[in-house]
């Protein structure tokens, strides 16, 4: 599940050049000792080893450059148990364990003595503490512009409860050396005090520590250059008892190989934040392998709080095996818990609404090859890992083959909906892994008992898009499909072996005004701030049912031909419509192709401008600081999006010639404001994954044979994408419609066709009637299906059935074109001469010849009605009168 990547081996990167220097052989590796003490910000690690003549030395190595560098050499054996190098690599700050010699080897005794050395060259050593508890020693390393920087400062952390910084000034003597100036008089001050718990983290430069003189309470200290730092954040937790804890625990102030670890038996804690506003705070209590395993994870940006319990196996290891921490890794978007030899927990930390969002895994599929049961691992600097024991450091991403394997159908559905999540919106996939999930999705094309994961991938595309345009939405837009249902199913909101128990936090305290905030900490203010207020209102996130209740009353006005709405409200939605589709045109070019599918669909465009309107007044209400232009750009995107997809796929399906399926070599470019990995990429691959999967071509338009098992497959596919976007309330572009009624009529049987239409499952619109009724000859089937469509047409489709070459149709075109040609006009009470020179038919047949004189009168009133369609006069009228009365006396046939 979790992938390792090692970044750093001290025995392939250190060993090999300690071995250069002491001129020892292979063979005496051992007696060598590496062993990293510390990891700088920049990715600077620190080590130590034995030299060949009894000494001590520290070196550095460099990530970046790949380089070792010796730093400085103790003429004896010591203990080095903490250590760092300012930025300019001129100081070395060491804290020294003192020892005794017992059996051949050093034992650590309770005195610590803490200098500071003068690396460049070496020189000067002061001694800043000698005292009878650990101390830990951390260099800032301070964003700064300046090229040249004169001063450092330390952090001089005490097992006895404190925290001084010390500014050191320095100065350059002889072009070169660089020294301390006045390091007998080192300014100092007082960071923090009584804690019992402190944690460095070297990528931001804060130290977070806990006190506990009333109750327990997290503080945060934020170093800025320039000598400032203050105390910015408070959180007052419930924990449980620390009164036995008889040491300050520290982390990520590197690693103490000579401390007793009598630590083990302690509360382990951690704090993870994000910079876009997140904020967790972990901890667990030590494991027997025969007891349950607890772990807390705060969730400070949501205001709440959940403890894991999980049942371990039991027997499972030897009572008498010692107690063990779950390992917390920091992924950013997600928390891993991981217990090695029982089970990972991958902990979604922005969304916690349910625990379906979250992936728990144990066994094999739990287990991470390089972190045995014996590792020692702590998180360092750049988000990596450490095992100190081994010595290895590495990098952590998700799996991304195993995710996808996660997708099977013999997984339970909540770890298919976690891993389908964790694709879409944290993996950022790449193609080949999108066309992995596509084509996972047209094998499992019916819904899920839990979830459909058709709307779940509309979703959760969306989703990722906009909240990487805009973090605000994170709140306020649908991630997930679930929520839409009126009772969740069980399936998704437990986990087996697994107790959840959520608790609501108390409310941290950011110091300073929001205006004097800057970075993490401003966006951590919003967060907090957004956070209390969805929780005071009902209803912040966008749901579809939004959508439902205006649309099913536009529908009624529409079939009724109402306005059920003001004008300047139904100019409103067509506005949102026209901005919509200009968008969708602009990205569409190059790809306009088939004419087909730019139809004017006027349910579609409807839906689409009430979509955005319901959603642009959504936003307004509940994020009115983004300002109301940027609002409605994100609005307009996000319709975008889902207007323009089919029209983009479909074009590409119909005029492809090709038979099997070739991923793209590029991005769609026609739009730079396009997200790298757009839902509108993303359903393209999924249908034309299929249609060139199934080996389909333009002929499907054709109507005249019967759909073979692939076009029938490629219906299916088609009809339940309808589904899902009819629940969700999202609209479909013109032209879909159009092609899902044409795959229909070649793949139902006629009656089943005719029911899907009745119920309002596929549509009859005017390209596909027009196709149909030009396509199929008129035998009987035939004739019966297009009377039964023809029925089914409304009102303003009546133009359509003109197509037809029928005498049926031509009887009612007539009818028609006398009923409107004499209601029309008033009538002429003049006499009425027939002229039969100029009649066109027999004088004999005089009522006829009466009639067609009357209308022929009239046309030259006004213009033709049906102007429009060619051979619409009266003499069509006469010739189909004629026609009519020759079938039914049986003189002629159809």
């Amino acid at each position: 599940m979790l992938r390792l990547n090692p970044t750093f081996d001290t025995q392939k990167d250190v060993v090999s050049s300690v071995l250069a220097k002491e001129e020892t052989i292979r063979g005496n590796i051992g007696v060598l000792e590496p062993r990293i003490l510390n990891v700088e910000r920049y990715g600077v690690v620190l080590y130590s080893w034995r030299g060949a003549s009894g000494t001590t030395r520290i070196g550095k190595y460099d990530l970046h450059k790949t380089e070792n560098k010796l730093l400085y050499t103790f003429d004896k054996q010591v203990c080095v148990s903490s250590c760092s190098l300012n930025k300019e690599e001129t100081l070395l700050a060491v804290s020294l364990s003192q020892t005794t010699q017992e059996g051949g080897r050093l034992k650590p005794v309770s005195k610590c003595l803490t200098l500071l050395i003068e690396i460049h060259p070496i020189n000067n050593t002061k001694v800043l503490k000698a005292v009878d508890c650990r101390v830990k020693v951390q260099f800032l390393y301070p964003k700064t512009c300046r090229t040249t920087v004169m001063e450092s400062h330390l952090l001089l952390v005490a097992e006895d409860g404190y925290v001084d910084q010390y500014h050191i000034t320095l100065i350059r003597q002889e072009g070169y050396r660089v020294v301390m100036l006045n390091p007998e008089r080192l300014g100092r001050d007082r960071v923090a005090e009584e804690f019992n718990w402190v944690q460095w983290d070297s990528d931001t430069q804060r130290l977070f520590y806990l006190t506990s003189r009333e109750k327990h309470t997290l503080k945060c200290v934020q170093f800025y250059p320039e000598r400032n730092f203050e105390t910015v954040f408070e959180l007052p937790l419930e924990m449980p008892n620390l009164s036995s804890v008889t040491s300050v625990r520290f982390v990520n102030f590197g690693y103490d190989h000579y401390e007793e670890m009598n630590g083990k038996d302690g509360l382990r804690l951690e704090v993870f934040t994000d910079p876009v506003g997140t904020m967790c705070v972990c901890y667990s209590q030590p494991v027997r392998w025969n007891k349950d395993a607890t772990y807390t994870i705060a969730f400070v940006h949501r205001g709440c709080s959940k403890t894991f319990t999980v049942s371990l196996e039991k027997g499972s290891a030897p009572a008498n095996e010692p107690k063990v921490h779950p390992i917390f890794i920091h992924l950013g978007y997600y928390i891993v818990v991981y217990l090695a030899g029982h089970f990972l927990h991958l902990i979604n930390c922005r969304q916690q609404d349910l625990l379906c969002y979250s992936l728990f895994l144990s066994g094999a599929d739990g287990h991470i090859e390089a972190l045995g049961s014996g590792c020692e691992v702590i998180s360092v600097s750049g988000r990596r890992l450490l095992d100190v024991r081994s010595g290895m450091m590495y990098t952590t991403e998700l799996n991304h083959d195993f995710v996808l394997e996660l997708l099977s159908s013999d997984r339970p559905e909540a770890q298919q909906l976690a891993a389908l999540h964790c694709s879409l919106v944290y993996l950022q996939p790449k193609p080949v892994i999108e066309l992995k999930i596509i084509n996972w999705i047209s094998e499992n094309v019916m819904s899920f008992d839990a979830f459909d994961q058709i709307q779940e991938f509309i979703l959760a595309s969306l989703y990722r898009m906009s909240y990487q345009q805009c973090v605000s939405l994170d709140e306020v837009l649908p991630y997930s499909c679930v929520f839409e249902k009126k009772e969740l199913p069980v399936a998704l909101t437990a986990i087996p072996g697994v107790k959840c128990t959520p608790e609501l936090l108390c409310q941290p305290l950011i110091k300073g005004k929001a205006k004097s905030l800057h970075g993490y900490w401003e966006e951590l203010h919003h967060v907090l701030d957004r956070m209390r207020y969805f929780e005071a209102v009902q209803g912040p996130r966008f749901r579809t049912a939004l959508i439902k209740e205006d649309w099913t009353k536009h529908q009624v006005a529409m079939q009724n031909q109402e306005k059920k709405k003001s004008p300047r409200y139904n100019r409103n939605v067509e506005e949102n419509t026209k901005k919509v589709l200009s968008m969708v045109d602009t990205w569409r070019l190059d790809r306009r192709v088939v004419p087909l599918f730019q139809e004017e669909d006027l349910q579609q465009r409807a839906l689409v401008g009430l979509m955005v309107d319901k959603l642009r007044e959504h936003l307004n209400r509940h994020l009115p600081r983004l300002g109301k232009k940027k609002i409605d750009l994100l609005v307009v995107n996000y319709a975008a999006k889902l207007a323009v997809l089919h029209l983009t796929v479909v074009d590409k399906h119909l005029n492809s010639s090709q038979h099997s399926y070739h991923p793209p070599a590029g991005k769609m470019t026609t739009n730079p404001h396009n997200p790298l990995l757009s839902y509108l990429e993303l359903v393209w691959h999924l249908l034309e994954l299929m249609w060139q999967k199934l080996e389909l071509g333009p002929w499907v338009l054709c109507l005249k044979q019967q759909g073979s098992s692939e076009e029938w497959a490629m219906f299916h596919v088609m009809f339940r994408i309808l589904e899902a976007t009819k629940g969700l309330c999202f609209p479909l572009p013109p032209g879909y419609s159009t092609l899902l009624s044409v795959l229909g009529v070649r793949c139902l049987p006629r009656h089943t066709f005719l029911q899907y239409v009745d119920h309002g499952l596929l549509q009859l619109t005017e390209p596909f009637v027009s196709r149909l009724m030009t396509d199929l000859d008129n035998s009987d089937a035939n004739e019966q299906l297009k009377f039964s469509i023809l029925k089914r047409l409304p009102e303003c489709m009546e133009k359509v059935r003109q197509q037809w070459d029928h005498p049926v149709t031509s009887a009612c075109i007539s009818r028609e074109y006398v009923r409107t040609l004499l209601e029309k006009y008033p009538e002429n009470r003049e006499t009425i001469s027939l002229d039969h020179g100029k009649t066109f038919f027999h004088p004999e047949f005089l009522p006829l010849n009466y009639l067609a004189k009357i209308l022929a009168d009239r046309e030259k009133q006004a213009l033709n009605p049906f102007e429009s369609e060619e051979n619409v006069d009266a003499r069509f009228v006469e010739e189909t009168a004629l026609k009519q009365t020759l079938i039914k006396l049986g003189f002629e046939v159809k």
